[in-house]
């Protein structure tokens, strides 16, 4: 670019970003009217006080050039019947017996009009039918030609000669005023006189005071802005101070408070939030140190039971060695004991789990794990409890065979949960577990055939100890937590857990996971749906669906277009191999 096109660029360059400014600025006003009280305060109020300014200015201007009209108008109809008077004494005195007499009488009485009405626009018009050898002929003055006295005013004029009439002109491009009347000229007859008046010194008064009322409207609204401004912040600095405070209160700084200053509306303000803080960190204080109890007491009692449970274990695991040698009814107390002392030390673990993310405990310990692999090898432990209760197990996995940075205990303890409560309530129907893997997300569901739970048992499904139907008895010793503490492992990978049920359409559960790299405020969308396609269908699907235990599949991948093949093995094995 050459020296000469640099300054030319650089203020089409100027040019343009000051016209992306100005279509940006109704943008950037009205989000500054949405979120600024303050803005919206002093532009309301300039806005009503330039309409009542603007109104109150318009009735006085109006008021002052009618006052000013009429003041004008008065003087020019006196001076005017003076005028007419004086003239007409003129032609009563005059003995004029021929025609150059005549016109001196007429000179003589244009002179006085302008010397009496101090105007000197005259005009007198010859009466119709009077003698030309004596009357003398009509004279206008220059700026009375043209049109300036209608036909209108005329005829008022010559049917009454003894009235007074004026009709409102444009003389020379001024306001004024035109004023007619009779004169008896002797031996003639009755003469038109005109006398015009401009008013242009009483326009140029009314332009002179509208600008200084405008200048001082102007200045008024730009003090009454100023002082609304001064008002508005010295109101509302408590408010944004009361805002921060609260705030500060909300992220967690209880100590924070309100400065409290004079004994105005303001103070009360101050001195009731810093009120309501106090009592607010008391009750906060109160409720963390209940929580804190809580959470060791649990601890303390599940600790405490642990040794206890230990010796009955070890006791209840010889008596259950040797339950053969025992009578009927001895052997079945001795499976009994054996169940419940499982079911017992499972309780206690998962109780201590819940108390650990309460008191915020909980560490994970991450590393790359296939969702595919894990989801196998939980179904081939869930294989022979499924087999039993008439489930079959199968897995779907066209495109979830990405690596994810989790902690694969409790990833596998959340899976196991979620099979373990569709074979529970799966009615002997098949259970299919999906993995599928987008951009973003690394998601898992487990979909059952069974009863299915109406919208508000669904609502409730994560709750601890809840059940949908109280009398159902636990087949597989469940211990009411283990939907609980998979939420909260889900929570604590930065995932989600949701659920879908519909009665007599089954119930789906999906885990969504971040894929690694992903930014903490990207939306997540979980590659696959929550509510399944198949809800309209009466029945399970078919047998034989890709990824079911004791076949052989081959799937392929979405992300990196490798394959895995899925071989069954006697004991249900899975393995992924690179193709």
């Amino acid at each position: 670019m050459s020296q000469a096109e640099a300054p030319a660029g650089f203020s089409t360059g100027w040019w343009r970003e000051i016209r992306l400014r100005l279509v940006d600025l109704p943008r950037h006003a009205l989000e500054l009217w949405r979120r600024s009280l303050q803005f919206r305060t002093v532009v309301i109020t300039f806005a009503l006080s330039s309409l009542a300014i603007f109104v109150i200015g318009l009735y006085i201007s109006f008021s002052i050039a009618s006052n000013l009209f009429k003041t004008q108008l008065d003087n020019a109809l006196g001076d005017a019947n003076e005028a007419t008077i004086a003239a007409q004494r003129i032609l009563e005195g005059s003995d004029a017996a021929d025609r150059a007499s005549m016109q001196q009488s007429m000179a003589a009485v244009v002179q006085t009009v302008r010397s009496v009405s101090g105007s000197s626009a005259i005009a007198y018009f010859q009466p119709a039918g009077a003698s030309v050898t004596l009357a003398p002929p009509t004279r206008i003055a220059p700026i009375l030609q043209g049109g300036v006295i209608t036909p209108e005013l005329h005829e008022h004029v010559r049917a009454d000669p003894d009235g007074q009439y004026w009709q409102s002109v444009a003389l020379e491009g001024d306001p004024g005023v035109v004023v007619g009347s009779s004169i008896a000229v002797p031996g003639v007859g009755e003469y038109e006189l005109y006398i015009g008046y401009n008013f242009a010194a009483a326009q140029e008064t009314l332009a002179f005071m509208q600008l200084v009322g405008t200048i001082g409207a102007v200045a008024l609204l730009v003090l009454l802005s100023a002082i609304t401004l001064l008002v508005v912040r010295w109101v509302i600095e408590p408010i944004r101070s009361a805002a921060t405070t609260s705030r500060r209160l909300a992220a967690g700084d209880l100590g924070v408070r309100m400065p409290e200053k004079g004994e105005d509306e303001l103070a009360t303000l101050a001195a009731s939030f810093n009120g309501m803080a106090d009592s607010l960190q008391a009750r906060i204080r109160e409720l963390a140190d209940l929580s804190v109890m809580q959470q060791r007491f649990v601890s303390d009692v599940s600790h405490e039971l642990r040794t206890p449970l230990t010796t009955i274990r070890l006791a209840g695991d010889v008596l259950y060695g040797q339950r053969e040698d025992f009578p009927g009814p001895t052997s079945r107390t001795v499976e009994l004991l054996h169940t419940q002392t499982e079911r017992f030390e499972t309780l206690l673990s998962d109780l201590l789990e819940i108390s650990r993310y309460d008191a915020g405990s909980v560490e994970l310990a991450t590393e790359p794990t296939n969702l595919v692999h894990l989801a196998g090898d939980a179904i081939e432990s869930m294989h022979e409890l499924a087999r039993s209760r008439g489930s079959e197990l199968r897995l779907e996995a066209p495109g979830g065979h990405l690596d994810a940075k989790v902690d694969p205990r409790r990833i596998r303890r959340i899976v196991r949960n979620l099979l373990g409560n569709a074979i529970e309530h799966g009615e002997g129907r098949p259970i299919v577990v999906a993995v599928d893997s987008n951009e973003t997300a690394i998601a898992l569901s487990v979909r059952d055939y069974g009863l299915g739970m109406t919208a508000d048992e669904a609502a409730r499904v994560f709750d601890r100890f809840w059940r949908a139907d109280p009398s159902r008895t636990r087949t597989i010793g469940g211990t009411g937590l283990g939907l609980a503490i998979a939420l909260e492992d889900a929570v604590a990978h930065g995932g989600t857990l949701e659920v879908w049920s519909r009665r007599g359409s089954g119930t789906v559960f999906r885990l969504t996971l971040p894929r690694s790299g992903v930014p903490a405020d990207e939306d997540i969308v979980s590659p696959l749906p929550l509510e399944p396609a198949d809800i309209e269908a009466t029945g399970p699907p078919p047998t034989g669906v890709v990824g079911a235990i004791d076949t052989e599949a081959t799937v392929e991948t979405d992300a990196a277009g490798r394959a895995a093949s899925a071989k069954g093995t006697p004991a249900g094995r899975w393995e992924a191999h690179d193709a």
